[in-house]
C-alpha cells in the first residue's frame, strides 16, 4: 500500500521531471522553432503536479518533523530546476 511518503516521492520526481522538460525542451522549442504546442502539452500536467507537491508537503510535514527552515526549503525546491530531486535525496530518503 502506498503511504503519503511514497506518493510524495513519486509526485516530487514527476514534478521535477516535468519542470525540466518544460524549461529545457518545450520553452526553447517554442521560441526557437515557433512551436508552442509542447508548452501547452506539458504546462497543465506540470501545474497539477506542482500543486500536488505543495499539498503533499503540507500533509507530511509533521511526519518528518521538518522545522520552519527545512519546510521552506522543501517548498522552494519546487521552483528550482532539479530541486525536487535534491529534496528526495536529502530529506525523504535519509
Amino acid at each position: 500500500m502506498l503511504s503519503f511518503r511514497n506518493i510524495f516521492r513519486i509526485v516530487a520526481f514527476l514534478e521535477g521531471l516535468s519542470y525540466i522538460l518544460l524549461l529545457f525542451i518545450a520553452t526553447p522549442v517554442k521560441y526557437i522553432a515557433g512551436e508552442p504546442q509542447y508548452v501547452k502539452i506539458l504546462g497543465m500536467p506540470h501545474g497539477l503536479l506542482f500543486i500536488g507537491y505543495l499539498i503533499l508537503a503540507f500533509m507530511i510535514r509533521a511526519d518528518f518533523q521538518w522545522g520552519k527552515k527545512d519546510f521552506v526549503t522543501v517548498l522552494l525546491a519546487s521552483i528550482i530546476p532539479f530541486g525536487t530531486f535534491y529534496i528526495d535525496k536529502k530529506y525523504i530518503q535519509a
